[in-house]
């Protein structure tokens, strides 16, 4: 799925403000920032990071370079193992155009060496939002690998069933479709009452829990 078409895709079903996480990498970033401007949508720039516990964490940014920044220091910290694309698929870098410019050679699915509770130090250290992704997934979430949420200071936390099953302490609940594939976008959203569609107005939404869901209970 390109970034492009991402974007075009979110705009054609009515999403205003959008992020792009990778796994482990900020690679195709920049085209992405460029199609959100086209298609008129709020991009938000991130990564999905796999911490050394193997849950995946959502460290968001408001600034392009930012999010590069931290993509080349979560790229430093993952093993040296290569993709093997016959297995997992090319880790490709591409334009707005969707033409490929590149190649990532590390493995993406690879574990980084920073665990849980640095990572969302690092994250809010920048600034950054940082969201526990699908805690109540049975595989690579905060409660399936941890056994728990630990009580720290997130950004809010993301789940696939709302209202949440686990205790979140008083965090915000967001909901996101975590989109693979073109005809997951928008599967699964939230709405946030802001005073300006922006990622600080996303920021303030979050910190006072002016959130409410489309869909409840959905799988």
């Amino acid at each position: 799925m390109f970034p492009s078409v991402l974007a075009i895709e979110a705009m054609d079903r009515g999403i205003d403000i959008l992020a792009l996480t990778d796994h482990n990498s900020a690679r195709n970033l920049p085209p992405f920032a460029e199609a959100c401007d086209i298609a008129g949508i709020v991009g938000i720039f991130g990564l999905e990071v796999n911490t050394s516990e193997e849950v995946h964490v959502l460290a968001l940014f408001e600034q392009l370079e930012s999010a590069l920044d931290f993509g080349r220091f979560i790229e430093f910290l993952l093993p040296g193992i290569q993709n093997q694309a016959s297995l997992f698929g090319e880790q490709t870098i591409v334009d707005i155009n969707g033409d490929k410019i590149g190649e990532y050679g590390k493995s993406l699915f690879s574990a980084a060496d920073i665990d849980f509770g640095d990572l969302v130090e690092e994250v809010l250290s920048r600034d950054g939002l940082v969201i526990p992704a699908h805690i109540d997934r049975p595989s690579n979430s905060v409660i399936a690998n941890l056994g728990f949420l630990p009580d720290l200071p997130y950004s809010a936390v993301e789940s696939i069933v709302v209202p949440s099953r686990y205790g979140i302490y008083n965090n915000t609940l967001i909901q996101g479709s975590d989109a693979h594939y073109i005809e997951h976008i928008g599967r699964r959203s939230c709405f946030a009452e802001v005073n300006e569609r922006s990622f600080q107005g996303l920021k303030q939404a979050l910190s006072i829990k002016a959130i409410s869901y489309r869909n409840q209970w959905i799988q």
